[in-house]
């Protein structure tokens, strides 16, 4: 027995009902895709953003750019802020590169 027989004897063809298994496919990815991709992140967006709505004066923050300093300084009409990163230095950034407020007297124990 040759290998194109056995081939074309597997080849029968595609059983019949292709399309609804497909549906049920893209169904479960689609699940998948809401729990394990869209809902975490959407859900550190909302913490993120009421990080930044509860920041005040005098809280101790880290940016994303990896400085630490304490707010001095927000500005209401526009998402910037004051940080001071030591008494000689001060640096205006936006709102939305704070990534956490840390606990009082951290700046004082680095």
């Amino acid at each position: 027995m040759s290998l194109i027989s056995v081939a074309h004897a597997a080849g029968a063809g595609a059983p019949a009902g292709g399309g609804f298994e497909m549906l049920i496919m893209l169904a479960v990815f689609a699940v998948i895709f809401y729990f394990m991709i869209y809902r975490p992140q959407s859900k550190r967006v909302k913490e993120h953003k009421n990080l930044m709505a509860s920041m005040s004066k005098g809280d101790e923050v880290l940016t994303s750019g990896g400085l630490v300093g304490k707010i001095t300084k927000i500005a209401e009409d526009n998402d910037f802020i004051s940080i001071e990163l030591n008494q000689n230095n001060e640096v205006v950034i936006k709102k939305d590169f704070v990534t956490a407020v840390l606990p009082k007297g951290t700046l004082k124990s680095l």
